[in-house]
């Protein structure tokens, strides 16, 4: 026929197409699990807690991949991904710690970018959610804060949410993309688990943390109490009474976030009127804002801090231990990636209903090897 190709030459555009997409197949329909490896899995980081993410990053066993942040001289920021994204599974590391604000915009540019560059999902990682404390109108024209920052994650390109402790449960609802909420009950219960407990009682400073104190006090049996607490200001709060025999009990006091410490003395001050005669502190989210360090070191009645790594370590203060979550994170990023369950991680936090979680193989060959 007139204007025919060669065969020959339709064989081999046939075998360079097919070879094509041969390689691009296992970004499109996977034939199974195996074809998605932690190849695919590119972590970024921001400036606002990179140690961090370079430990997720050990443990999933990929880079932590470059960002070039840049500020203009109109004080502008521009975010540059140095990573190939395309049709991969993007993963940004950034927790808001002050400078928060510097630290959003940074997140969303990064966000923006990676969106930009085709990848096939963005996934915040964010440590700590601080606009999750507004979360309420508690006064006449005041703003809600932690709706506002989900909907400009959302509208910068998120796919989906990862976090630890938000600070109040209801802020799930605010997100119009995935949440994936994690818990370091698990982790700080380890921190006390080898221990003597015998005339304990985990303390939460306020009745809206009693159930996260419930849930260490059953992993470690002891009984609980709380402190009924109303809030002046940011930083000024009073507890008029503590529901709960402390008398003569040493106290593991736990909450959510220290920012200026003003929860944990005033609670230490009812729990020295009430005859008790020793306390630790653990939280998840360390800020230690303000004078925050230097009270919690000068009260008497404290022997102890422990906190998490959601948030950078404070300077001058280095009798803080910090429980590292970063195996944790770990764990959430590889089962997102091969879309296996998150919430099941914590099946075991709460022995009273289910038994501890099955670990994917990524870990189960990291721990065989030690």
């Amino acid at each position: 026929m007139d204007g025919a190709s060669d065969p020959g030459d339709v064989l081999r555009v046939m075998a360079v197409g097919w070879r094509r997409w041969s390689i691009c197949w296992p970004y499109v329909f996977p034939a199974s699990l195996k074809d998605l490896s932690v190849r695919d899995v590119i972590v970024f980081s921001g400036s606002a807690h990179e140690p961090l993410a370079q430990h997720i990053c050990e443990h999933l066993g990929v880079p932590l991949s470059g960002v070039d942040i840049t500020r203009f001289s109109n004080d502008c920021l521009q975010a540059q991904l140095l990573e190939n994204c395309r049709q991969r599974d993007v993963y940004i590391v950034q927790p808001l710690v002050p400078p928060t604000q510097e630290h959003l915009v940074e997140l969303l540019l990064m966000i923006d970018a990676a969106r930009g560059a085709s990848a096939a999902q963005i996934t915040a990682v964010i440590p700590h959610y601080a606009y999750a404390r507004s979360d309420k109108k508690d006064a006449s024209r005041i703003s809600l804060g932690g709706r506002l920052v989900a909907d400009m994650l959302v509208t910068a390109g998120v796919n989906r949410v990862l976090t630890m402790a938000l600070h109040a449960p209801q802020v799930h609802g605010f997100f119009s993309c995935p949440v994936d909420h994690l818990t370091a009950i698990g982790v700080l219960a380890d921190h006390f688990r080898d221990r003597d407990l015998a005339g304990h009682v985990v303390v939460s400073p306020d009745l809206g943390n009693a159930k996260q104190a419930t849930l260490l006090a059953r992993l470690l049996g002891l009984p609980v109490a709380a402190g009924s607490k109303r809030r002046v200001d940011d930083e000024t709060v009073v507890i008029d009474a503590i529901v709960g025999d402390v008398t003569g009990r040493r106290a593991i006091v736990l909450d959510d976030e220290i920012a200026t410490g003003g929860s944990i003395i005033e609670l230490m001050d009812r729990l020295v009127e009430a005859g008790c005669p020793h306390a630790s502190v653990a939280c998840t989210h360390g800020l230690f804002a303000g004078a925050a360090v230097s009270r919690l070191r000068a009260h008497p009645l404290i022997s102890e801090v422990v906190t998490t790594d959601t948030v950078p370590r404070p300077e001058g203060f280095p009798e803080l231990q910090v429980r590292s979550v970063s195996r944790l994170f770990a764990e959430a990023i590889a089962r997102i990636h091969v879309g296996e369950s998150v919430s099941s991680l914590f099946d075991g936090v709460d022995p009273a209903y289910a038994s501890p979680a099955r670990q994917l193989p990524l870990y189960e060959a990291e721990e065989s090897a030690l």
